[in-house]
């Protein structure tokens, strides 16, 4: 059976643009050996499948016996990366320096230490311009080396300065190291869970978040900063606490534009910064702010080192499409937002090699519910599912609120002969991942009795449940369901006979009113 799309060589070749295949074949071309054309000949073989099959390739490929298939492949792989690494020496100030770096070893080898201290001198003033403490550590180690071992007779107290910079650099890299671990721990929580569930899990994210942070006053580099403000960027939404999360990545957006170098060199931190900004607006309401930025990310997104670097583009395309729902959600435009589902899809599929399922599943919850607010609730039922069967042990909380408005959606349709059975179900399984609050409890109470209820007692039953939930929501863990699923709205589109996007929309444009008579 074909090894669908997962062989690691079809992934890279099939990775490749235009100019980069071409650059290979060039490469390869080098010496015009007979290995070399057998190589672009795998290449081309290679490039032209639709999913990567072993016995296709070998009938391909009449000078490869099936033993020598590996060794090949691993060969042509080497080869492409080395053809990659020629090309994308000049973009990437990471490789420039390492280029530089083996420059110097080769120099120290010859027995040419001057040589290779100047060059290790340059190499270090470049890392320290952009940040690059990992490269000036190693600049540092060689230095020492060739000081340690021979007589250079450099500066006078040489070993001295060298001794106190190594230990300056080491002290600010686990200073470094530690807060990217904390700020990819809290990550990492939210990935699994979600917003905190209840009083436990928020003290158990507090706890940990402080006793990682305490005794850190002193912040000087960009890195240092950076994943500082991503632990109180992550501590703060886990917290559903918006307006810290704001403060905190309009920081970590703020770092970039202070030394706007470091978007070149840091562009996918800096997307992300861009998406959580924007998502930050749009958790507190504030639409022009939103607006605004989504503008300026959405310019971004045209820009040089997003559009010819696949994977600037690929998240750039994830968090702009991901605002331009919200958007959609924001304004209650959800017939309008519906227009974007046949492009995001068309996208998952071009990226269906590199996409990680954290992302798809939240694509795939955002289309169900512009399906859901625009009324549609046969289609919202088709994107949910997709993510009810699909068996992938991350974002326990969007299982559940999917599993929960699948539900709903079957509600609006009249399918009571499934609604007993998928109550039960949807409610063991929320219990089972610790994911209900009395938001919950009182929604499946409510489905359970409006099955013995006449027509003209839903609307009384309705306002009940409204007033009911208003109250709660001013609750802080009962608030979390509000975040995955507009309950509120639900309830009072069926009070008032109406599509839930028209009850958005009408709240989005009273604000608005509201918003421009205040100015």
């Amino acid at each position: 059976m074909p090894s669908r799309s997962a062989d690691t060589l079809f992934q890279l070749i099939h990775s490749l643009q235009k100019a980069e295949k071409r650059a290979f074949k060039l490469y390869a071309k080098r010496h015009s050996a007979n290995e070399d054309l057998k190589m672009i000949q795998m290449f081309d073989v290679i490039d032209k499948m639709p999913e990567y099959d072993d016995t296709v390739l070998l009938k391909k490929l009449e000078f490869t016996k099936k033993e020598q298939l590996a060794n090949r492949k691993v060969h042509l792989y080497k080869q492409i990366l080395a053809s990659l690494r020629l090309l994308e020496s000049n973009e990437h100030i990471d490789i420039q320096l390492h280029e530089q770096l083996d420059y110097a070893r080769i120099l120290y080898n010859k027995g040419l230490y001057l040589q290779s201290l100047k060059i290790l001198e340059r190499t270090k003033e470049a890392a320290k311009a952009t940040h690059q403490d990992s490269s000036l550590l190693q600049a540092l180690f060689l230095e020492k080396k060739i000081e340690a071992l021979h007589i250079t007779r450099s500066l006078k107290d040489r070993a001295q300065q060298i001794a106190v910079e190594s230990n300056e650099l080491i002290k600010g890299l686990s200073l470094t190291s530690h807060l990217s671990n904390l700020a990819l721990e809290l990550y990492g929580w939210y990935i699994n869970y979600g917003h905190a569930r209840n009083e436990e899990d928020e003290r158990s994210v507090y706890n940990f978040f402080h006793q990682n942070i305490a005794g850190i006053e002193e912040i000087k580099d960009f890195y240092q900063r950076l994943y500082y403000y991503q632990s109180f960027c992550w501590y703060a939404f886990i917290r559903l606490d918006y307006l810290m999360y704001y403060r905190y990545t309009q920081k970590w957006v703020d770092l970039f534009h202070t030394e706007p170098q470091m978007i070149e060199i840091e562009t996918a931190h800096y997307i992300k910064g861009m998406h959580n900004l924007i998502s930050a607006h749009f958790d507190l309401s504030n639409y022009e702010k939103f607006d605004a930025d989504l503008k300026t990310f959405e310019e971004f997104s045209q820009t040089d080192f997003v559009r010819n670097n696949e994977n600037n583009a690929i998240q750039t395309f994830v968090y702009l499409y991901t605002s331009k729902i919200n958007k959609h959600f924001m304004e209650g435009t959800f017939d309008e937002g519906l227009k974007l589902v046949p492009e995001i899809m068309q996208k998952l599929k071009e990226y269906a090699l590199y996409m990680d399922a954290h992302r798809v599943l939240v694509f795939y919850y955002k289309i169900a519910s512009l399906y859901f607010g625009s009324g549609d609730y046969d289609n919202t039922i088709i994107y949910l599912s997709k993510i009810i069967n699909w068996k992938v042990n991350l974002r326990n909380d969007l299982q559940c609120y999917a599993r929960l408005l699948h539900l709903i959606a079957h509600y609006e349709l009249g399918n009571y002969n499934l609604l007993e059975y998928l109550i039960k179900s949807v409610y063991r399984f929320m219990a089972k991942m610790e994911n209900l609050s009395i938001v919950e409890e009182k929604i499946f109470h409510f489905l359970q009795q409006s099955f013995h209820l006449k027509p003209k007692e839903l609307k009384p039953e309705f306002e009940k449940l409204l007033a009911e939930l208003k109250e709660i929501e001013k609750d802080k863990f009962a608030s979390r369901a509000f975040a995955y699923l507009d309950i509120i709205s639900w309830l009072e589109s069926k009070i008032y006979n109406l599509n839930v996007q028209d009850v958005i929309r009408s709240k989005f444009l009273e604000r608005k009113k509201q918003k421009s008579l205040s100015v």
